[in-house]
C-alpha cells in the first residue's frame, strides 16, 4: 500500500506509527478533520488493496495496518526542498551534515555496485524487505508525504534520522551480494531502497 494512495482516500497523508519492526501501521485523524463518521472512512480505507486491518480509537483516530510496507518504494522520490546548512568539516559522526552526505554517497555506491555485480534492476518484490533495518528506513520514508504537506516539515531534524537509519541498514542488511553469494530478490529490493534514499538526501555521489 502506497502512502499517497491512502492520502487520496483519507483526504490528507497519514502518519506512520510505531517502529514498523513487526507491523506497518499508519495513524490518521482525517475523519475528525473532515467531520465524517470514522467508521465510514474506515470502511473505505479497509477496502483498499494492501490494507489488512483498520481500527478506530479515541474520538475517531484510524489505525491502518498495511501488508507490505515496501510497496511505498513504487512511488517516485525526490530531493526534499531543503538547503543544506551544515559545514563540510568535521567529517565525523558528530556532524549531521557529514552523516547525511555520507548516507547519500553510500546509497549512490550501492547503485554502482549493483550494476557491477549483476543485481537485477527489475523483478522488485517489496515483500522481501522484512529485516528490521530495512523496515526502519521504510518507516522514515513513509513520513515524507505528511512532511511535504506540513507548514513546518522539520527537514533539519528529519534528514539525519533517515541517514542514520540508512547507515544501519547499509552496514547490517547489505544491498549487494557478499563473497560467493548470488544476487537474490532481497538485493533487488534493497537497491530500490537505496535509490529512494539517494533521491531524498542531499549529498555528493562520492566521499
Amino acid at each position: 500500500m502506497r502512502p499517497r494512495r491512502l492520502a487520496e482516500v483519507l483526504g490528507d497523508p497519514p502518519a506512520p506509527e510505531g517502529t514498523w519492526e513487526h507491523r506497518a501501521v499508519y495513524l490518521s485523524a482525517a475523519a475528525l478533520r473532515r467531520g465524517i463518521p470514522p467508521e465510514r472512512l474506515a470502511a473505505d480505507v479497509g477496502a483498499l488493496p494492501g490494507v489488512s486491518a483498520v481500527s478506530v480509537t479515541g474520538r475517531g483516530f484510524l489505525h491502518i495496518t498495511v501488508d507490505t510496507p515496501g510497496e511505498l518504494l513504487d512511488e517516485p522520490f525526490a530531493r526534499v526542498p531543503f538547503e543544506d546548512p551544515w559545514p563540510d568539516l568535521p567529517r565525523t559522526w558528530d556532524n549531521p551534515g557529514f552523516v547525511v552526505r555520507y548516507a547519500h554517497a553510500r546509497a549512490a555506491a550501492v547503485i554502482r555496485w549493483a550494476g557491477e555485480l549483476d543485481v537485477p534492476g527489475d523483478g522488485f518484490r517489496p515483500e522481501t524487505l522484512t529485516d528490521p533495518r530495512d523496515r526502519a528506513v521504510l518507516r522514515l520514508l513513509a513520513e515524507l508525504p505528511g512532511r511535504e504537506a506540513s507548514r513546518d516539515p522539520g527537514w533539519q531534524a528529519y534528514l539525519p534520522r533517515l541517514a542514520l537509519a540508512y547507515h544501519e541498514a547499509h552496514e547490517n542488511a547489505p544491498a549487494v551480494p557478499r563473497g560467493d553469494e548470488r544476487p537474490s530478490p532481497v538485493h533487488t529490493a534493497r537497491v530500490r531502497l537505496a535509490a529512494a534514499v539517494r533521491a531524498v538526501l542531499p549529498g555528493p555521489e562520492r566521499i
